[in-house]
């Protein structure tokens, strides 16, 4: 599922499905599902939670047509967490444009908050290979690079010290915590928002109450499911005048429907849906299994 690690690309947005090319929609994809993988953290102190593990399978579609598959696990322990995601184009668009990419997050749970320490995102084309690394500290980041180095484009806003302060990493931002001990799926668990740097592009996410649903996946999760809406800001590290960069900040109607991991107060995007001029773009998960474990008691003398 590491559609997430190609959001900042830039996109030529095409209005008809004529003057689409495979590289095209493969391309905006990357950014339509890449939201995703920013779905907010927050960060408020808590309980540590107990651990859980999430193995999760997702299928992206464009107009109920299969583009893209991958995989998702999430590991939640006493004091560490690990996140690892995989997946690659399918279907016709395979056959036109194949890609794939990896990526990970890891680090540590302090005062019950997800708190990243390294970032990686690799992604392959026909064309090329790229790898993004991010180290963060201190609520925001260390280092990070790009291999190989991009050109230098004297259109982008850059992306200043002061931007990569109290940020998220894209896959530590996939996860919504929500603190305290009330009610997970409640409208007041949308109600946030963040900051994401994904090597890239400087964006805010913010999210908004919109409904519940009942989901089911073909395997594993079948249950409650808060549905928010999902709004995106650029703030530096993109290009103005890029069409695609205008339409998502105008278009108000992508949705991201999030589930728990079992054992803790993380919630998950199961499905996320955005409407492009190609119809609708849709990723969502096919299977997801969730299992969970109790926290480690402490030993005493």
């Amino acid at each position: 599922m590491n559609i997430s690690t190609r959001r900042s690309r830039d996109f030529s947005l095409v209005t008809t499905p004529r003057a689409v090319s495979s590289s095209a929609v493969t391309s905006r994809l990357g950014l339509v599902f890449g939201l995703c993988a920013g779905a907010l953290l927050a960060l408020a102190p808590d309980e540590a939670s107990a651990q859980g593990r999430l193995d999760a399978q997702y299928e992206a579609t464009l107009a109920g047509i299969a583009v893209g598959k991958g995989a998702w696990t999430i590991e939640i322990g006493d004091d560490t967490f690990a996140a690892s995601a995989q997946g690659g184009t399918a279907g016709l668009l395979k056959a036109f444009s194949g890609g794939s990419g990896s990526g990970a997050s890891v680090g540590r749970i302090v005062n019950g908050a997800l708190v990243a320490s390294n970032y990686t995102a690799t992604t392959t084309t026909q064309k090329k290979s790229e790898t993004i690394r991010i180290s963060l500290a201190n609520g925001g980041v260390k280092d990070f690079s790009i291999d190989p180095a991009p050109p230098v484009d004297p259109d982008r806003i850059p992306v200043t010290d002061a931007h990569r302060k109290g940020v998220l990493d894209p896959m530590t931002g996939s996860l919504l915590r929500v603190p305290g001990n009330g009610e997970l799926l409640s409208p007041d668990s949308c109600r946030t928002g963040a900051g994401i740097f994904d090597g890239r592009m400087r964006y805010d996410l913010k999210l908004d109450y919109k409904r519940m649903e009942t989901v089911k996946a073909d395997r594993g999760y079948h249950g409650p499911a808060l549905v928010c809406a999902i709004y995106f800001t650029p703030v530096a590290g993109y290009i103005p005048d890029r069409p695609v960069i205008k339409y998502l900040v105008a278009e108000r109607r992508i949705e991201v429907t999030f589930v728990p991991i079992a054992g803790t107060r993380i919630l998950v995007p199961f499905r996320m849906t955005i409407p492009t001029p190609l119809g609708l773009a849709m990723l969502e998960a096919t299977s997801f299994v969730t299992s969970a474990a109790p926290p480690r008691v402490a030993k005493t003398n």
